[in-house]
């Protein structure tokens, strides 16, 4: 099985056979890290950095791990420490690190479309895009896709719900790709001011700002937090008016008629975007999303890598 293309930088550019591929191959790793020794000797041999402008904890310590359970060589980078902050470029710094004869850069940037760039004038090394500013999080919509499938079944015809701050939410785009991709319904909620009044006809979704309303007609929620450093304008009350209006509560949940899936991609915000008797309850999938991350990216990694054989 290969992918369509030597790069991950956004779902936008996978095929639904690339997903399904990534999904089955994120299976067979999560099956590998049940075992007593999770480690296999895949990338042996493969060295990889990652390239973080931004600062990160769940995503940056899933891929590190993802990296040592494969075996491989990492170096890690961090813009604050770095010659960076004494005004070095984004390519001097990749190609310095190229220069130590890398195979593939795990890059997270603030800047929408910075992998893209990477990309563009490194084509000999696999870039994965970690998250870029406001445009895409590709493997954090593959593991979310990874905990719908492990939890009910299919994606095909399944009604999905984004909750919360879809405008500034890189989390959201992807998740929308893929879901439409795949199959589902995608539904949004939240307040006007955080929902682009462009993508409903743009994306085919549907726009719903009753939260109960949403919830009623969803399979499974994603609930997402508020991005307030990346707001530059006040686009809601306060947090409190946030909370009473798209807070999910255990009382709110407990007037529709039917169990819902509840996903967050994280970090929550406990008492804002969701209570912390609904992010940790029975219907909660949020720590198994995190357990699933570090499958998923060892199948990217993987497959990304061009190795033939998935190790043992």
């Amino acid at each position: 099985m290969q992918l369509s293309t030597k790069h991950l930088l956004g779902i936008k550019q996978l095929s639904p056979t690339d997903i399904s591929i990534i999904l089955s191959t994120a299976q067979q790793f999560k099956e590998v890290l049940q075992r007593p020794i999770k480690k296999v000797p895949s990338l042996r041999d493969v060295t990889i950095v990652n390239l973080f402008y931004e600062n990160s904890t769940r995503t940056r310590i899933s891929f590190e791990l993802a990296e040592k359970r494969l075996s491989a060589d990492t170096i890690n980078f961090s813009a604050s420490g770095s010659s960076v902050s004494k005004g070095e470029t984004l390519l001097d710094t990749v190609n310095n690190i190229l220069s130590m004869k890398v195979d593939m850069v795990v890059m997270r940037h603030s800047a929408s479309g910075a992998p893209h760039f990477l990309a563009q004038h490194l084509p000999n090394t696999a870039i994965v895009n970690a998250g870029d500013g406001i445009n895409e999080h590709p493997t954090q919509a593959l593991l979310d896709a990874f905990s719908i499938i492990e939890k009910i079944g299919d994606l095909q015809g399944k009604k999905i719900l984004l909750i919360g701050d879809i405008m500034h939410s890189r989390v959201a785009l992807s998740n929308i790709y893929l879901l439409k991709k795949m199959g589902a319904e995608v539904m949004l909620s939240g307040p006007p001011t955080l929902i682009p009044k462009y993508i409903k006809e743009a994306f085919d979704v549907q726009v719903e700002y009753n939260l109960k309303k949403a919830l009623q007609w969803c399979d499974v929620a994603n609930v997402l937090r508020i991005q307030l450093e990346r707001q530059n304008q006040v686009l809601f009350s306060s947090l409190r008016e946030y909370n009473l209006s798209y807070g999910v509560s255990s009382k709110l949940l407990s007037e529709i008629n039917k169990e819902i899936v509840i996903m967050h991609p994280g970090p929550i915000n406990r008492g804002v975007e969701i209570d912390s008797d609904v992010a940790d309850s029975s219907q909660s999938v949020i720590l198994k999303q995190v357990e699933n991350g570090v499958a998923v990216r060892m199948a990217v990694l993987y497959l990304l890598s061009g190795k033939k054989e998935l190790g043992n």
